[in-house]
């Protein structure tokens, strides 16, 4: 019988997009066809978004991203002032990230395996990476714990991160080096996880309300939307950012027909990028282009682009072009979750 040691061996390395100067490869894409020209316009689109001083860029996650080594891409662009808010799957935040940040680590595996045997160990499997049960069990201890401290009320998902981020803040040393979360928090970068239940939060959160059945906190989704959409009320113009789908690509779509809703004045988004491997004639969310969503009123179509693309690919492209074309260097920041601390936002 193998031992959890024999595969709990190399650690998934995280890409450095600023290692790795991109622009000559992105634009030589420009002149191909397909999927690499679709690329290079959407790496375009993405600098034009960090030259436009009137756009607010959201990101948005839905994926096992950080398990396969997507992390620092996404640290670098919070800390690199590319980003304004984030809206991602709680696995991402959680399961990958703030797991991260309490020191535990991915595992480089592999598909061909005996998952009767890998269960047996305690292993978890993300298709070719692995990850120790045992301490995503730690994980989801820790949320419970954070659950514990604070006080008893509803939050939103935005609330609850920037806890986590102080809990890393006071606790985290330096293992929390490249978290999002640690990163977020420090920079005022604001994360909304809309589906925050799913994921070991919400582990923690079925135990910290069995154990307190008469006074608990909650996880308030409305209050996660109507944040969001103030972020967009505070915005001249906002871009978008979409790795993958599912919930966060709609969520952050959303807030143009919410704040329409509210009689307030919010143009539709005014740029879009998505990298998805879904398959449009399913009718699915994560699938539907960002032309059909002009349908809704959320996104104009001057400035769109889908690629098609597995994201480990894509998103370095995209995101290392941007970066060492720099425009970032001169963007204002913006600074969102203070929106929420009731100081003043430049915007």
């Amino acid at each position: 019988m193998p031992s959890k040691k024999d595969f709990l061996k190399d650690t998934i390395q995280h890409f450095d997009i600023k290692e790795h100067n991109v622009i000559k490869l992105v634009d030589s894409m420009e002149k191909m066809a397909f999927s690499a020209r679709d690329l290079n316009r959407a790496a375009q689109i993405y600098d034009r978004m960090l030259r436009d001083k009137d756009c607010a860029i959201i990101l948005t996650l839905a994926g096992s991203l950080f398990s396969a080594g997507l992390k620092r891409v996404v640290y670098d662009l919070i800390t690199n002032n590319m980003i304004d808010a984030v809206v991602s799957t709680g696995a991402i935040m959680v399961d990958q990230d703030f797991f991260e940040a309490l020191g535990f680590k991915h595992y480089i595996g592999t598909p061909f395996v005996d998952d009767n045997v890998m269960r047996d160990l305690h292993i978890d499997r993300i298709y070719d990476t692995f990850i120790d049960e045992d301490e995503l069990r730690i994980c989801d201890e820790t949320t419970e714990k954070i659950f514990n401290s604070l006080e008893t009320r509803p939050y939103s998902s935005r609330e609850l991160l920037w806890n986590f981020g102080k809990y890393l803040d006071e606790n985290g040393g330096p293992k929390v080096e490249d978290s999002v979360i640690y990163a977020a928090y420090k920079h005022n970068v604001p994360i909304f996880v809309p589906a925050f239940s799913d994921c070991s939060a919400g582990f923690g959160i079925i135990v910290h309300q069995t154990k307190n059945p008469e006074k608990h906190l909650s996880f308030d989704s409305g209050k996660d939307f109507l944040e969001l959409t103030q972020v967009k009320l505070n915005s001249k113009e906002s871009g978008i950012f979409m790795i993958g789908g599912g919930v966060p690509k709609n969520f952050t779509q959303d807030i143009v027909v919410a704040a329409d809703i509210l009689m307030e004045n919010a143009p539709m988004h005014k740029y879009a990028v998505q990298i998805t491997v879904a398959d449009v004639r399913d009718g699915a969310l994560s699938s539907s282009t960002l032309k059909e969503a002009s349908s809704w009123g959320k996104v104009e179509t001057t400035f769109e682009q889908m690629v098609y693309s597995e994201a480990t690919i894509a998103m370095p492209l995209i995101a290392g072009y941007a970066y060492h074309k720099g425009a970032w260097k001169n963007r204002t920041k913006r600074e969102f979750q203070k929106l929420f601390t009731k100081k003043e936002v430049n915007v």
